[in-house]
């Protein structure tokens, strides 16, 4: 008799939200680093770079969407964002510590076409990010379920609470529909700072 596999329970059983808050990026960052694997570096980057251009894990990695070397523009301190999911690809700028850590992955990787690649030079499968993410988040102790779209979504908070306008941070992040950006200002809790609570 064939079993019917139990049905996966919804985002909201698992965690109360869907995006970290910057002190959580950095302790995940942290733990990157500090791991003993010879590949630190490159997670390090990695995650960084899904954080600061609001990346899906399948526009990082993958044969499709996978960053790509010739999408950098050393000169220019640039990068060409490919969107999935009917998102607007665009170019975003490099941070002077990426293009840092990009030369130096790009000299331990000189042959692949990839930016971020396994042991053996190849793209990096989604899915292996997905289950680095969950360790190195464990490893941080971080007391929230993390998935690697939280870490786009941690993007949307942090632009969102630095004060950057809706349709900034819409093409930021590539959305063609504006209400998917306009979440993200339901958690500017800066907004609510004015409010005079008197002797409470």
């Amino acid at each position: 008799m064939k079993t019917t596999p139990p049905k996966r329970k919804s985002n909201k059983h698992y965690r109360s939200r869907e995006y970290l808050t910057p002190s959580e990026v950095r302790s995940l960052l942290n733990a990157t680093l500090s791991r003993t694997s010879r590949y630190a570096e490159r997670d390090f980057l990695l995650m960084l770079m899904m954080f600061r251009h609001g990346l899906r894990v399948g526009e990082a990695v993958g044969e499709k969407y996978g960053l790509r070397w010739d999408a950098v523009m050393w000169g220019e301190g640039q990068i060409f964002i490919t969107r999935e999911k009917g998102s607007d690809s665009g170019v975003h700028p490099l941070r002077e510590d990426e293009l840092v850590h990009l030369k130096k992955l790009r000299e331990q990787f000189p042959e692949s076409k990839y930016i971020f690649v396994s042991e053996r030079g190849e793209v990096m499968k989604t899915d292996a990010v997905r289950k680095l993410i969950g360790r190195v988040a464990a490893e941080a102790g971080l007391d929230i379920k993390v998935h690697c779209h939280m870490m786009r979504h941690a993007c949307g908070y942090f632009l969102v609470n630095r004060g950057y306008n809706t349709r900034e941070i819409q093409d930021f992040l590539g959305h063609r529909d504006i209400k998917h950006t306009e979440k993200y200002t339901k958690l500017n809790a800066q907004r609510f700072m004015n409010f005079d609570w008197g002797d409470l």
